[in-house]
């Protein structure tokens, strides 16, 4: 039975001339567009993911994607294929990596041109034996507040996550039949939650890698890593400025930019006094040395303090005389 080609540079949106490393970054773009845990229950995402997983299992392996370039450039996605003679007979070393498994686990879901190509699971090794698959790489994200991120904090994360059937063991089948519970792909989507320890100095986009938190993809192989991006909520007073520093405006009135005087002033550790300068011109800009946030070497950014000068909505008949007053003795032009 004749089975459709499969272009996978054309599912990854690269061309055959691109080096691995761009593969890479291609794939995990896609990925992360289409990954399970960003569109559950979207049944079209999740088979265009199975389609990149596949493409990439292929593309990133420079042994399986040499034999599959010798198909030729001249097919085209969508035309009828047929393996050219004793093609699945060909014994290929792959090394530690070249199992199938590596990506989807054992009778993981792979296309029919995926087994006609490579045999399916007939694969071997380089030494003669099967590798245990390692599990695929997830990402994800999670927003923290600005205090979490000075402080350091123990997030709780939930994750939608695929790991091996538990009822087929990964296999996809059960007594000869496709496994009911994975309907035979031999992966299950569930979700998991788990504490996260984020140490103190994180920073907005950055990425938090935990080793082993990952999807598993066979029952004795080793799961992949979770790679968290961090997300600084804003915050209702501080504004982040750079990487490390932060600003905060603070109201005052005529009289005290004019006079100079004590005002609080809200930083991420709580309240501080501060003396605004005589002659304090409205958008100044006071800094507070240390004040800022946390680094990884316990060292601290500055804040900022961005001066408003307010006037009252309304004024009493006393107040209303002193501004007429002030109005009579002034020489002050802002506009001379």
């Amino acid at each position: 039975m004749s089975v459709k080609y499969k272009d996978y540079y054309e599912t990854l949106g690269v061309s055959r001339a691109t080096p691995q490393k761009e593969i890479r970054k291609a794939y995990r773009e896609l990925a992360r567009k289409y990954h399970p845990d960003v569109n559950p229950g979207n049944k079209a995402a999740e088979e265009k993911f199975k389609d990149i997983q596949e493409a990439y299992a292929v593309l990133s392996d420079a042994e399986k994607r040499k034999r599959y370039d010798q198909l030729g450039s001249g097919w085209e996605a969508g035309a009828d294929f047929t393996p050219p003679p004793g093609w699945r007979s060909t014994r290929v070393e792959f090394g530690d990596r070249a199992n199938v498994e590596d990506v989807f686990g054992e009778s993981g879901p792979f296309s029919d041109f995926f087994q006609s190509v490579f045999g399916g699971l007939g694969f071997e090794t380089g030494r003669g034996g099967r590798t245990a698959s390692r599990g695929t790489d997830v990402e994800a994200e999670i927003e923290m507040s600005l205090e979490d991120v000075h402080r350091g904090a123990t997030p709780t994360v939930s994750l939608q996550t695929t790991g091996p059937c538990p009822d087929c063991g990964g296999r996809g089948t059960r007594r000869m039949s496709a496994c009911q519970n994975c309907r035979g792909t031999g992966q299950v989507i569930s979700r998991r939650r788990m504490t996260v320890n984020i140490p103190a100095g994180a920073r907005d986009n950055s990425v938090l890698r935990l080793s082993g938190k990952g999807d598993r993809r066979s029952p004795d192989g080793p799961p992949g890593d979770l790679y968290l991006r961090i997300r600084i909520k804003p915050h209702p007073n501080l504004e982040l400025v750079g990487t490390d520093d932060v600003q905060v405006e603070i109201p005052v009135t005529p009289w005290e930019a004019a006079l100079g005087a004590p005002v609080t002033v809200p930083t991420i550790d709580g309240s501080v006094e501060m003396t605004i300068p005589r002659g304090t011109q409205s958008g100044s800009r006071l800094r507070l040395r240390g004040q800022g946030l946390r680094k990884r070497d316990g060292s601290r950014g500055d804040q900022f303090v961005k001066v408003r000068i307010a006037l009252p909505g309304s004024l009493t008949p006393e107040e209303e005389r002193l501004f007429q007053e002030l109005a009579r003795l002034s020489r002050f032009n802002p506009r001379a």
